[in-house]
C-alpha cells in the first residue's frame, strides 16, 4: 500500500463515489475504522537539527503574516534527521508553502551546507513560474546562513526570509511536510544504506507529490495545487496541524 497511514478524511474524499454507492458517509467511515483498530494516531516528535549560534548573518521574518495566494510565492525549507546511529543521515527539502508542493529535496550522510544547496538546486530546476518573486524561508541554521548558500539565493534571485527564534509552528509548512513523510511514509524507520534510502525518499515524495490530497488544499494534490492560483487556501493553526 502506497499510503498507509493515510488519515480518515483523505481517505473519505479519495474513495467518495464508492462509499456514496454504499451509503456510506465520513461518520459511518470513522465508526467503522475505529471498529476495526484501523484509525491513525498522531505521532509527534521533534529532533533539533538547527546550529543558530553562529557568525553569519541571520535575516529578518518576511514570511510573518504573509498571505500567501500562488505557487511559488513562498518557499519553506528545513533539515530534517533519518537514518539511525550506525546509518545517520539528514533530509534536507524545499517545499512550496501554497501547494505544498516538494520542489526540491536531497539526502545526505552529512548535516551541511551542500546538502541545502543540492535541494535548492532541484527546487529551481522544478520551477514553472520563473518570471514570478520569490521568498526563501527558513530557520537560521548555519546552513542557511552561510555565505555558500547565501550566494546560491543571490544568483537566482530568490529573496531570504527567516524564523525570529526556534519554534516549530514558525515554519509550520516545513515542520508538517517533515511530519507527513516519517509519520506516513515511514521514511526515518529503514536502517539502510545511504543508496537505497535515497530511492525510499524519492519514492515517498513522487507519492506525496502526485497522489496524497491535503486538507488546507481542499483534498487537491500537490501537483493539483501547483498547476493553478485560484484556490484560497486554508491557514495553519496549532490545534489543525493534524489534519493536514
Amino acid at each position: 500500500m502506497e499510503m498507509p497511514k493515510l488519515g480518515t478524511r483523505k481517505i473519505y474524499d479519495i474513495l467518495k463515489p464508492s462509499l456514496k454507492a454504499m451509503a456510506v458517509g465520513r461518520d459511518r467511515l470513522f465508526h467503522i475504522l475505529k471498529a476495526n483498530h484501523l484509525l491513525v494516531v498522531p505521532e509527534r516528535s521533534y529532533r533539533i537539527t538547527t546550529n543558530s549560534h553562529h557568525r553569519f548573518r541571520k535575516h529578518k521574518n518576511l514570511a510573518d503574516g504573509m498571505k500567501v495566494h500562488r505557487p511559488e510565492q513562498l518557499w519553506v525549507s528545513d533539515i530534517t534527521y533519518l537514518g539511525s546511529r550506525s546509518n545517520p543521515a539528514y533530509l534536507a527539502l524545499i517545499t512550496d508553502a501554497y501547494s505544498k508542493k516538494i520542489m526540491g529535496y536531497s539526502v545526505s550522510a552529512h548535516l551541511d551546507t551542500e546538502n541545502c544547496k543540492k535541494a535548492l538546486k532541484m527546487a529551481v530546476s522544478n520551477r514553472q513560474y520563473a518570471q514570478q518573486p520569490l521568498i526563501h524561508h527558513s530557520d537560521r541554521g548555519i546552513q542557511y546562513c552561510s555565505n555558500e548558500y547565501q550566494k546560491r539565493l543571490n544568483r537566482y534571485e530568490i529573496n531570504c526570509s527567516m524564523t525570529e527564534s526556534y519554534d516549530p509552528y514558525q515554519n509550520a509548512v516545513a515542520e508538517r511536510v517533515n511530519g507527513i513523510l516519517k509519520q506516513e511514509f515511514f521514511i526515518d524507520r529503514f536502517n539502510v544504506e545511504l543508496p537505497i534510502l535515497r530511492k525510499i525518499v524519492a519514492e515517498s515524495i513522487h507519492i506525496y507529490n502526485t497522489k496524497r490530497p491535503h486538507y488546507s488544499c481542499y483534498y487537491k494534490t500537490p501537483k493539483q495545487m501547483h498547476q493553478q492560483s485560484e484556490i484560497v487556501i486554508r491557514k495553519y493553526k496549532k490545534v489543525n496541524l493534524l489534519k493536514e
